[in-house]
């Protein structure tokens, strides 16, 4: 993961902006205050967690070769990561401890699939049913994730990998070894993590495998086209999501009793004046946000706003894949971690191009009379009731569907110095707010099945390498045993979890954040 948050970081800052001061309130839960099935868990993802890029069968995937690229934005490759190839048990174990209901995972395609179709790496399969059964006995939820940034790299070479229409047949068909190897244990499925700021990040500015861009849009650029590439991609992921889901259902579903989604990265987007341009700005950006996925699987379409801005680089739907798309999901899973403001710019159209100057909102490239419209960035805002807001603003336009906080959680910077490290009351306030955020919100009338803290561990993170640090666990990166040890976040994690103790948090004014035009 969880891409979204530490992609946006590297979007430049237009202006910080302090929100003002409200009225200190205390709202006070425990987990008991959550409806019975709720689920309480944290996640990884393969490449930042598992290391062992060579052994046992595993090919090169797309985020390996970035990774040993020039266009890396970090001094680390990623090869040993957390080491959890070898270190799965003892991680379950952990899990366990702690108290988690539910763990959230990614399976690694050119681990499993190593030439990207045909046969299965024996090791790798062997791999994940022995880290599943394990997760199994100790009576922990399974959510996989299919795919997260590391297709196989020959899939890329042969083809381009997500911009051909050949990786929906591809793709297709790895999910199905996922469901008939895993699915008897395996019963929540997310498909593609972040498609929505993959598009920016991969195809657009190129800081992200496969790092395509194009001049002025992205630094350095080699390979790519930033007007068209993010497009292909996004509408690629929707057809292989929508296909696959269709497969479960056919295949898999009557027997397994399973469920399928699609994840999204999330922002609050707020407007930052009462005008109706501000406002009309804001619409506009949330039907790039959550629009670009949300509106083809409610209406078989895209938003007009997008098919406006974008025009024919905006691919569109034959009549066969409208009705592909069109309600295939089971749920959707939202990366959520901060709040941005938005506002209107009404000299898009005199302004030069700028470097890197995409729009965050549109997420992709939007011109009009040939000209860019400047990018606003987000700042590191810490504001729970943006959760909230997201969560009704999704309810309000697009029906009360089932929603997992599938990621959320506050980083910090390796500073060396071991015992600050382990005491992260920043996180512990952080995660304090939003979870309180997301039972208001469910009290409020939304359909939210689970949260899931970013991340179960310290991990390989895609702009920090091993020096920005997400995890309820400590890893000791600088040791090639790379030992866990607890933060305080886990204990107090834990203490919410398994001894059912009152939280209590306290609101009133969020942190710096940020605003630019559109």
């Amino acid at each position: 993961m969880a891409m979204g948050t530490r992609l946006l970081l590297f979007l430049p800052w237009l202006l910080l902006l302090l929100l003002p001061s409200h009225a200190v309130t205390a709202f006070r839960f425990t987990v008991d205050d959550f409806p019975d099935e709720f689920t309480f868990g944290a996640g990884t993802a393969a490449f930042q967690y598992e290391g062992a890029v060579a052994e046992d069968g595993k090919s090169q995937s797309i985020w390996n070769t970035f990774a040993h690229s020039a266009r890396n934005p970090n001094e680390h490759s990623g090869d040993m990561a957390c080491d959890g190839y070898h270190k799965y048990k003892e991680d379950v174990k952990l899990i366990k401890d702690i108290g988690l209901t539910a763990y959230r995972f990614s399976i690694s395609w050119s681990r499993l699939i190593p030439d990207g179709r045909g046969a299965i790496n024996p090791k790798g399969l062997q791999f994940y049913n022995d880290m599943i059964n394990e997760l199994v006995k100790q009576g922990i939820q399974i959510h996989a994730v299919i795919y997260h940034l590391d297709l196989p790299q020959i899939l890329e070479d042969e083809y381009g990998g997500w911009l051909s229409p050949r990786i929906v047949d591809d793709f297709t068909a790895y999910a199905d070894v996922c469901f008939r190897e895993f699915g008897d244990r395996v019963a929540h499925w997310t498909t593609i993590l972040e498609p929505n700021i993959i598009a920016q990040g991969s195809y657009d500015i190129g800081i992200a495998a496969p790092g395509h861009c194009s001049y002025p849009f992205g630094r350095d650029c080699t390979v790519g086209n930033s007007s068209v590439e993010p497009y292909l991609y996004l509408h690629y992921s929707l057809l292989a999501h929508s296909s696959v889901v269709r497969l479960y259902r056919e295949k898999y579903q009557a027997v397994q009793k399973g469920v399928v989604g699609i994840n999204l990265y999330s922002l609050c987007i707020y407007a930052l004046s009462d005008s109706a341009e501000d406002i009309q700005a804001t619409e506009r950006a949330n039907d790039f946000l959550f629009g670009s996925i949300l509106h083809p699987f409610l209406f078989g379409d895209y938003p007009e706003s997008m098919k406006k801005a974008a025009g024919t680089r905006l691919p569109s739907f034959s009549s066969y894949e409208s009705k592909l798309v069109t309600g295939a999901f089971d749920f959707i899973g939202l990366n959520h971690y901060s709040s941005i403001y938005a506002s209107d710019n009404p000299d898009a159209s005199k302004m030069p191009v700028r470097d890197q100057a995409a729009d965050v909102g549109a997420l992709f490239r939007e011109t009009r009379d040939g000209q860019t419209v400047t990018q606003y960035p987000p700042g590191r805002m810490v504001d729970p009731q943006g959760l909230e807001h997201v969560l009704k603003y999704i309810r309000e336009k697009y029906g009360n569907i089932s929603i997992y906080i599938q990621e959320n959680g506050r980083g910090q910077i390796d500073n060396d110095d071991d015992n600050n490290d382990l005491m992260d009351v920043e996180r512990i306030d952080f995660l304090k707010k939003y979870i309180a955020g997301t039972l208001k919100a469910i009290r409020d009338g939304a359909n939210v099945k689970g949260y899931s803290v970013w991340s179960l561990m310290d991990m390989y993170e895609i702009f920090g390498g091993y020096k920005a640090h997400f995890g309820l666990i400590r890893i000791d990166f600088k040791n090639p045993r790379r030992q866990r040890q607890p933060r305080l976040s886990a204990h107090w994690y834990s203490d919410f979890l398994k001894n059912n103790v009152t939280i209590q948090v306290e609101s009133g004014a969020a942190t710096a954040t940020s605003h630019a035009q559109i």
